[in-house]
C-alpha cells in the first residue's frame, strides 16, 4: 500500500545508528508514524525536524504495519524561527502537544488547516493567539469543545468572563460574580475574537491546558508535554521583557 500527501512533522526518535521514527499530521490520514531510512544521516538530518512542511510517499505491505517514509522539503518552518526564542518554543510545543494528544491515523483536515494557519504566523504580531485558538480545535476534534458563546446560566452573550470548569461553558460576569473562586478565566480576546495582550494569551493556554489536561491527558496516565510548559515560561519571560 502506499499514499502520497503533505503533512507537517510533529516528532521524531532515533532508531539505530542512522534511522529515525517520525510522526506528521496530515489532513487525509491524521496523525502517521513511519520509518525512515538514514533519516539522522547528515544529509537528511535538517528535513526531518518538528515543524518542517513535507511532501511525503508512505508505504507499507499492509495498512496496519509501520512502514516507511520518503519525503521531500515544502516550507522549513523550524530553520524559519531559530533565532526567535519564543516562535521555537511554541512551535515546539505545539507539535509536541498534538503528537501526544492525538490517536493514530484518524484524519483531522481542521486540525491541520489550524497548524497550517499557525505555522503561517509565527513570529508575526499576535501569533500566539493563533496557538490557543489551535489547542481550542485540539478539544474540539477530540469530543471535548468548548462553548464560549453565550452564558451557560443565563444565554447572555454580553460579558463573558468565567468558564466552568465542570461544563467548559461561558459564565457571564453577573452570573459568574458569586462563585468567581471557583471559575476558570475567559481571557477577552477569546470572547471578542481579538488578538489580545500576553497576559490574555497565558490565561488562554491556563483555560486550554486545564481541559486538556483533564479529559485527554490524565484519563490515559500521561501529563502534559513538557515543550508546552517551556512555551508558557517562555512567554512570561517575554511579557516581563516586553513590560520593562
Amino acid at each position: 500500500m502506499e499514499w502520497t500527501e503533505e503533512g507537517v512533522l510533529l516528532g521524531s526518535r532515533s532508531h539505530g545508528e542512522a534511522a529515525v521514527i517520525v510522526t506528521l499530521l496530515t489532513a487525509g490520514h491524521g496523525r502517521h508514524a513511519g520509518f525512515v531510512h538514514g533519516g539522522a544521516s547528515s544529509g537528511q538530518r535538517s528535513l526531518w525536524q518538528p515543524g518542517n512542511r513535507l511532501r511525503v510517499a508512505w508505504r507499507g505491505r499492509v495498512a496496519e504495519q509501520l512502514g516507511t517514509f520518503r519525503g521531500e522539503l515544502v516550507t522549513a518552518h523550524a530553520a524559519r524561527v531559530l533565532d526567535d526564542p519564543l516562535a521555537l518554543a511554541g512551535l515546539a510545543a505545539a507539535c509536541a502537544t498534538l503528537d501526544a494528544a492525538l490517536p493514530e491515523r484518524e484524519p483531522h483536515p481542521a486540525l491541520f488547516e489550524g497548524m497550517t494557519a499557525l505555522l503561517g504566523a509565527l513570529g508575526h504580531e499576535g501569533w500566539p493567539s493563533v496557538y490557543v485558538h489551535l489547542e481550542l480545535g485540539l478539544l474540539q476534534e477530540l469530543g471535548f469543545g468548548l462553548d464560549l458563546q453565550q452564558c451557560a446560566a443565563t444565554g447572555v452573550r454580553d460579558e463573558l468572563l468565567y468558564v466552568s470548569p465542570r461544563t467548559g461553558r461561558a459564565v457571564s460576569r453577573a452570573a459568574g460574580e458569586p462563585y468567581r473562586d471557583k471559575l476558570l478565566a475567559l481571557p477577552p480576546f477569546l470572547a471578542a475574537r481579538q488578538v489580545g495582550t500576553v497576559q490574555e494569551w497565558l490565561q488562554g493556554l491556563e483555560l486550554t491546558g486545564y481541559f486538556l489536561e483533564r479529559h485527554v491527558f490524565w484519563p490515559h496516565n500521561k501529563p502534559l508535554p513538557p515543550a508546552r510548559q517551556r512555551f508558557i515560561e517562555a512567554l512570561q519571560r517575554f511579557s516581563t521583557t516586553d513590560s520593562g
